[in-house]
């Protein structure tokens, strides 16, 4: 046990006999925080049509994202899943957040959509492998900006049977790499009967592929959930998937309230209203109570995994490399070895 780790035993706290001002430190940090900002990397994947851009759109209240998808029937697909980057910076109440929208259209629009995943993937490592890289650097930055995909949403079509082939294929290799949030898109075209019936059908899809969704039902810091945490966890991991409708029109009741929704044919839908549709538990899951953990989870769990991986295979080559010289003679002082990534304090230096 460290000098530090039984500070918080009851016996062992003192009083100050006079004000000495270090609990100041709190608002000293929330001052460099609000001067310098928080990045959010929010990925949308689905196929075309789904409204990905909408949800995005509706759960900033601002419209930080354009459609990626084709306007009319008659415009051609897209060959291939490509990866687009939209960059917004939002601010409420002094608070700034550096918003990264990372689009993939083209996932899924195929007859033959095999591999259509991988694109994903590689810009989900390659972020990653950046990271990794600048956090190494022996002139390493002081802050390094953050690209890692902290959140996936992923768009789920509408139907009654559940996942598709392409769905669980993508499903199985991104829940490895990040915090994936799954919702069923358009859910406006299902009725609540169909609703509860598909969502059943996904909880067990789900639980059979042993698919870990966020969030995750362990916990990142030394203290562990309380039982409050594990309470909400619960009660979000029960809501899986969020059954959404998105929109971006603000619209005047006949009562004169203002809503966010659409006007069908059948009367308004009023996207807020948690009986119409499941939008605000989703909203506020994402940005009131687990925006922070969506960031350190990242960080925390999948890019230490993948920075652990990385290191380990510099290790075992550094070491295969030092096995296959075989010097003759006495050895001298500094032995010759061949080029590649240095050794300093047992962690590889890459270049």
């Amino acid at each position: 046990m460290t000098d530090f780790q039984g500070v918080s035993d009851a016996a062992s706290l003192l009083q100050p006999k006079s004000y000495v001002g270090f609990d100041t430190i709190t608002t000293q940090i929330e001052n460099r925080l609000l001067k310098r900002g928080f990045t959010l990397n929010v990925m949308v994947v689905g196929h075309s049509g789904l409204g990905k851009s909408t949800l995005v759109n509706t759960l900033f209240a601002q419209h930080v994202i354009d459609s990626s998808g084709r306007k009319t029937i008659y415009e051609p697909v897209d060959k291939t899943c490509e990866v687009k980057v939209t960059s917004q910076t939002l601010v409420e109440n002094n608070v700034k957040l550096a918003l990264n929208v990372i689009d993939t259209p083209g996932f899924g629009d195929q007859v033959n959509n095999e591999k259509c995943w991988e694109p994903i993937l590689k810009y989900i490592k390659d972020q990653q492998n950046q990271y990794l890289r600048k956090e190494l650097n022996a002139t390493r930055e002081t802050y390094i900006k953050d690209t890692r995909v902290h959140c996936i949403l992923y768009f789920i079509e509408p139907t009654n049977y559940g996942l598709k082939k392409l769905d669980i294929i993508a499903l199985r290799k991104l829940t490895e790499v990040a915090n994936v949030v799954p919702v069923i898109a358009k859910a406006d075209t299902l009725t609540l009967e169909e609703r509860a019936n598909l969502k059943s059908i996904l909880q067990e899809q789900f639980k059979f592929y042993n698919f870990r969704m966020y969030p995750y039902e362990f916990s990142l810091g030394e203290d562990g959930l309380t039982a409050e945490e594990r309470q909400l966890n619960s009660d979000i991991q029960s809501l899986l998937p969020f059954a959404i409708i998105g929109s971006e029109d603000i619209i005047t009741t006949p009562s004169g309230e203002v809503i966010r929704g659409r006007r069908t044919k059948w009367g308004l839908i009023n996207v807020e209203d948690v009986t119409q549709c499941e939008f605000v538990y989703l909203r506020d899951f994402l940005t009131r109570t687990h925006l922070h953990d969506l960031i350190e989870t990242t960080a925390y769990v999948h890019y230490e995994s993948f920075r652990t991986k990385q290191l380990t295979a510099l290790r075992e080559n550094v070491g295969a490399r030092n096995t296959q010289y075989q010097p003759q003679g006495p050895v001298p002082a500094t032995a010759p070895g061949p080029a590649g990534p240095s050794m300093v304090g047992g962690i590889p230096q890459m270049s």
